[in-house]
């Protein structure tokens, strides 16, 4: 029996997936999470197999708090279901050792098989997502500027995406103004963006916020 947590903010997600997990043989729901610590408290509590994580939790960002579930507790397997399309987070989440990704607009015979697939080790991707992986294995580049950031520059961007400032993404991050005002530079240089309010409207429109 695989013991599964769901992270989700939204309670009528978390509702769904519950119903779907209880009609299905080997696997059992032992806890809900609807922020990031909460997630981490749980982890820290039982043994989990696998984790459905949203990438929107309103306290951590989705790819840092991947990265530290993967490094904190490596036999845990992390299945992304968001709402954000592929081609924005997909790849990113996958580099950061999410086991798999899919939408919250699949079918819940799609949602489903991913679950299955995590759980019994592999890792699942749509086949549109498995043809996004070849081109970036087969040309070794990122395919949109964004994709060339790191993860603590992406976090710094997609902050400054949603119009605040370097000082106030400081203190979300918990960094120093100086360190967030080089992410900046960097994120310009490896973007070709100039102002913030460009950060802003590339965010915009790519549907990162």
């Amino acid at each position: 029996m695989k013991r599964l947590v769901l992270a989700d903010d939204h309670l009528i997600v978390r509702r769904g997936l519950r119903d779907l997990v209880s009609q299905t043989d080997g696997l059992t729901l032992v806890g809900e999470a609807e922020s990031g610590d909460q997630l981490l408290a749980l982890l820290r509590l039982q043994p989990v197999d696998v984790v459905v994580l949203d990438l929107s939790l309103k306290d951590r960002d989705g790819i840092e708090l991947l990265e530290h579930i993967r490094s904190a507790f490596p036999s845990v397997a992390v299945l992304i279901l968001t709402m954000h399309a592929e081609e924005l987070f997909a790849v990113r989440a996958l580099r950061a050792g999410a086991a798999g990704y899919v939408q919250k607009d699949s079918d819940e015979g799609t949602i489903l098989a991913a679950i299955r697939r995590v759980a019994a080790g592999g890792t699942y991707v749509s086949p549109a997502l498995a043809e996004t992986l070849a081109q970036h294995v087969r040309h070794g580049t990122a395919t949109l500027p964004h994709e060339r950031l790191s993860t603590r520059e992406f976090e710094v961007f997609r902050l400054l995406g949603r119009g605040k400032t370097v000082t106030e993404t400081a203190h979300d991050l918990n960094l120093s103004v100086k360190t967030v005002s080089t992410h900046r530079s960097h994120i310009l240089a490896k973007t070709s963006l100039q102002t913030n309010a460009d950060i802003v409207g590339y965010v915009t429109a790519h549907g990162l916020r």
